[in-house]
């Protein structure tokens, strides 16, 4: 069961029913999910989360839907890697990597549009729709196959071939807006007034949000019930952001962990860097840009977040980097290099952002440091095409050998 009281505005603080509804109609502040905490004390621990599902599920008595009906694609519990050759080559001690770029479809986003989509299936939608940078599209798209629904997906025209067809595959409705995602948005948002569908990241965002506080209960959990010292998030609408510190904060007031002493770090490329601007003005108006970067799935000029990330590096006494676009594919490179793992441009973000955490001293060699990798690079190939330079050789011994300098 779900112990969802409702909604309330998180400006005025103006209650509403558990709707698809997404905005205060006072204040035109934004709807968050509000829970029965007392009684998810009663019944929550460490034990009842460990013989859960190896799934985001796991943690259902802190969701806002109902793990009986998922919309399944077995998202979340994805693996945090103890990242050594890194870790040395930066000269810190504990690094690790939260691998979200392995879920189902490939991103984070399945653990967003997992509840989104039970909750519209919940309402009685038979339509899921979302605007999208990318990985929400093949998220959205994948999970109302899943669920038997209609799904329409809108996206930039300029999106990467790979995140296209990562869409295409699942059967959706695939709209290519001539514009920027934020005018794919607004686009969508127009569409969700008129239209009785579930926009999983407009009418349905208070649920759709929770997802991402998953990541914070899985570190939690994997580094033995405890917050990490330093956490690298990449920065698009803030809300990841802003849900991995409610995650790791929720848990503490359950008593699963001890006090969250976290840092909170976001990455954001130059070329989309709205609310790395603000923090570095030390203001919280965030000024919306004209997106113009390698990292389009962060390629967000109008943050709806960005607000409220920057109160989360304010109180998590983190900090926002932006990273100078020819250093992301140099992260994507570092972190395929050193431990294996391919990511997407939002990826080098991070690993960028780390590397000048780690080089300016923000974070410590003896600290716990998490960086999170939320998408897949096998979307994004064409960032990197130039690492393809086989040597092409004759079948034989001595072509081989006359190419190549090598000890048997």
């Amino acid at each position: 069961m779900s112990y969802i009281k409702g909604l309330f505005c998180k400006e005025c603080g103006r209650e509403y029913p558990a709707e698809a509804l997404n905005v205060c109609d006072f204040c035109f502040g934004p709807l968050e999910v509000s829970y029965d905490y007392d009684a998810i004390s009663k019944v929550i621990s460490r034990e009842r989360i460990a013989q859960g599902p190896r799934s985001l599920w796991r943690y259902q008595d802190l969701l806002p839907a109902d793990a009986a009906n998922a919309v399944d694609i077995n998202a979340g519990f994805t693996p945090l890697i103890k990242a050594n050759n890194l870790a040395k080559h930066l000269g810190l001690d504990e690094l690790y990597i939260k691998n979200d770029s392995v879920n189902p479809s490939f991103s984070f986003k399945d653990r967003v549009v997992a509840i989104a989509s039970t909750k519209a299936v919940e309402f009685g939608f038979d339509t899921l729709a979302c605007a999208s940078t990318g990985n929400l599209a093949g998220s959205v798209a994948a999970h109302a196959a899943r669920a038997g629904m209609r799904a329409f997906v809108f996206i930039p025209a300029d999106l990467e071939r790979g995140k296209v067809v990562g869409a295409a595959i699942y059967g959706p409705t695939l709209i290519a807006v001539d514009g920027s995602y934020d005018d794919v948005n607004r686009l969508c948002s127009e569409l969700s007034d008129n239209y009785n569908w579930a926009f999983v990241n407009i009418n349905m965002r208070p649920y759709y949000a929770e997802g991402s506080k998953t990541l914070g209960y899985e570190v939690a959990e994997q580094l033995g019930w405890r917050a990490p010292d330093n956490c690298i998030v990449p920065g698009a609408s803030g809300s990841l952001f802003t849900k991995i510190w409610k995650g790791l904060n929720e848990f503490s007031s359950m008593g699963l962990i001890d006090g969250v002493n976290t840092h909170m770090f976001l990455g954001q490329a130059q070329g989309c860097s709205p609310i790395v601007t603000a923090f570095d003005a030390h203001d919280f108006a965030i000024r919306p840009v004209k997106p113009n970067t390698i990292a389009k799935s962060l390629a967000i000029g109008n943050p709806a977040d960005g607000y409220y990330a920057l109160k989360v590096i304010e109180e998590s006494k983190g900090s926002a980097y932006a990273v100078p676009e020819e250093d992301v594919v140099q992260g994507i490179k570092d972190l395929a290099e050193m431990e294996g793992i391919f990511t997407e441009p939002a990826g080098g973000v991070v690993i960028a952002t780390l590397k000048h955490l780690a080089r300016t001293g923000q974070i410590k060699p003896g600290e716990t440091t998490v960086a999170f990798i939320t998408g897949n690079g096998y979307k994004t190939q064409e960032v990197v095409e130039d690492v393809a330079k086989p040597i092409l050789i004759k079948p034989t011994f001595a072509a081989f050998e006359a190419a190549v300098s090598v000890r048997p």
